[in-house]
């Protein structure tokens, strides 16, 4: 059998009836309480002293458990800092007949050491063993940057809806009113419930939590909705036993085909409820998706904001649904599948051809979200089926054949984006198609990443006004991956250059974002960072400020 790493904790449980929900999977918050309990241990395992969960990164569900099958829990420190540390949590479940195993859940959680009395602590650093705990315990910093600065990014990204704020048309068909999903729930915290610092068990609220938000979302959906993630949240203030826990939970907003449920938690004691004051001890929003009798994902209804109350949890809901769109392409816990398309002079015709239509297809999907807007600039969002895709739209005072010159060249790039440390060609495969190999910065502490990618040009067919720059990772048995770099991959990105008039053009750019390059992304995907916008700044003025002299007999 094979031990746990020092440090780790495992739990194992097998999935009873009494665990299950209706249809027979287990209760979403039944796993939350075995990842709290999980998370507790490991923590108190290496402080050697009481602990207390602070907070919960957000905690996608990848798959669901059912009634006969086992769990396994497996919780380890990734990084210790002076009184608080980062829990890694990583949840299986395994079908005992096939022996199947599949990942459920990957989260992470910061718990707090509490030393009895007045007692000082400073927590002993982790002892890294393998390469994957230096890449976690790297990481982990990046992680807690985020949450340190969540309250201020949610702020910001608050402040700036209201420029791009979808309009709520009174009108429009199946439009619904949030009211009719309003659900209230009450407890009373007994001995079972309470922790072994005799505080309510963490695990228990999450529980409860869930409970009643489960019911606020089947109120819209009006089938078994089923969760797909929680958002961050922090636990504000503990309780007791002998406390009245009052739950009220809401739908804030839906997007196609999940929806965010607000709960938040007041704590009462037998004075407090006699006089009607409470204590805010938690909120948290909970993301479910719905599955019809054909199994098909439901489609939500539109929400219609009625108050003031109401259009600051629907604004909210969208700020929150960006800022774990960056979170969870910020360090993804999936592996890359490797495109494995490997160039070769015989399928050169089909690639090139095959990269450009890629790029065209990618532009013409509908879904595209506003995420970011500025004067010249705006950044759009697609997520399909996990798979994420950027559009970023810049309005440039420059011919479009310009733009297309400067843009086609990729030795030019590292000239106005930070993205890219050199830029080499590799190939000269025709006029028209360039193999390039590309490096770019380090992030999160990992080496400089490399790519080998096909560049495809296109000019605009006869009486068309739209340049295309197409770009795709192949396989060149002349550059393979080296020591010095981690080879990374482009699925789909390049540019789509449309012109308005003889002097001004719109310049698209898109990217299918892989595993590897999202990183670079993710700041701006969450809102803690400006570095998209920046970039694409430095490019119109890259544009606007180069000379044209000759370039109408180039192009």
């Amino acid at each position: 059998m094979e031990r746990p790493a020092p440090g780790e904790v495992r739990m194992s449980q097998a999935v009873q009836p009494a665990h299950g929900s209706p249809r027979g999977e287990l209760s979403a918050g039944q796993l939350l309480k075995w990842i709290d309990a999980a998370a507790c241990l490991a923590a108190e395992k290496h402080a050697g002293v009481s602990c207390v969960t602070a907070s919960v990164d957000d905690i996608q569900f990848e798959e669901t458990a059912r009634v006969g099958q086992i769990i396994t829990i497996k919780a380890k420190v990734t990084r210790a800092f002076s009184t608080s540390m980062e829990i890694s949590i990583r949840v299986t479940v395994q079908d005992m007949c096939t022996d199947v195993e599949k990942l459920v859940s990957v989260a992470f959680c910061t718990f707090v050491a509490k030393p009895v009395g007045k007692e000082k602590i400073q927590l002993k650093p982790v002892i890294l063993l393998t390469e994957q705990d230096r890449v976690e315990h790297n990481l982990a910093s990046e992680r807690r940057k985020v949450r340190l600065q969540h309250e201020d990014t949610f702020k910001t990204l608050m402040k700036e809806s209201n420029k791009f704020s979808d309009s709520i048309c009174d009108e429009e068909e199946g439009v619904v009113s949030t009211r009719g999903t309003s659900v209230q729930s009450i407890e009373l915290v007994l001995p079972p419930h309470a922790n072994h610092h005799g505080n309510t068990f963490g695990g228990q609220i999450m529980a409860w939590m869930e409970t009643v938000a489960t019911i606020s979302a089947s109120r819209l959906c009006r089938v078994h909705p089923l969760l797909k993630s929680v958002d961050m949240f922090k636990f504000r203030g503990p309780s007791t036993v002998g406390d009245r826990l009052v739950f009220n939970a809401v739908v804030n907003n839906t997007f196609q085909t999940c929806v965010e449920v607000g709960v938040r938690v007041e704590a009462f004691d037998c004075q407090e409820w006699s006089e009607g004051r409470g204590r805010h001890i938690n909120s948290a929003f909970l993301i479910y998706n719905a599955i019809n009798d054909k199994q098909e994902l439901v489609i939500f209804p539109k929400i219609k904001p009625m108050s003031k109350d109401d259009f600051r949890r629907y604004r909210g809901a969208k700020a929150r649904k960006r800022i774990r769109l960056g979170r969870k392409y910020v360090i993804s816990h999936k592996e890359e599948v490797p495109l494995c398309v490997h160039w070769d002079i015989s399928n050169q015709v089909t690639l090139s051809n095959g990269n450009v239509e890629a790029l065209k297809n990618l532009a013409a999907k509908s879904g595209w979200e506003v995420t970011s807007a500025m004067e010249k600039i705006k950044i759009y969002t697609l997520e399909e089926h996990d798979i994420l895709s950027i559009w970023v739209e810049k309005h440039v005072e420059r011919p479009a054949h310009l733009a297309y010159h400067l843009l086609s060249d990729f030795t030019k790039r590292p000239l106005w984006d930070p993205h890219y440390v050199s830029c080499e060609v590799i190939d000269w495969v025709g006029e028209d198609d360039q193999i390039y190999h590309i490096t770019c910065p380090i992030v999160n502490g990992d080496k400089l990443k490399d790519l080998v990618v096909l560049v495809s040009r296109r000019r605009p067919l006869k009486d068309g006004n739209t340049y295309a720059v197409a770009v795709q990772s192949v396989i060149l048995p002349s550059v393979p991956p080296s020591s010095q770099h981690i080879r990374s991959e482009i699925i789909c990105a390049g540019f789509l250059i449309h012109a308005i008039d003889s002097s001004s053009c719109t310049v698209s750019y898109f990217n299918q974002i892989s595993a590897s390059i999202s990183p670079y992304f993710a700041g701006n995907l969450g809102g803690w960072s400006k570095s998209i916008e920046e970039t694409a700044a430095s490019c119109i003025q890259f544009i606007e400020n180069a000379p044209d002299g000759g370039l109408i007999s180039i192009c």
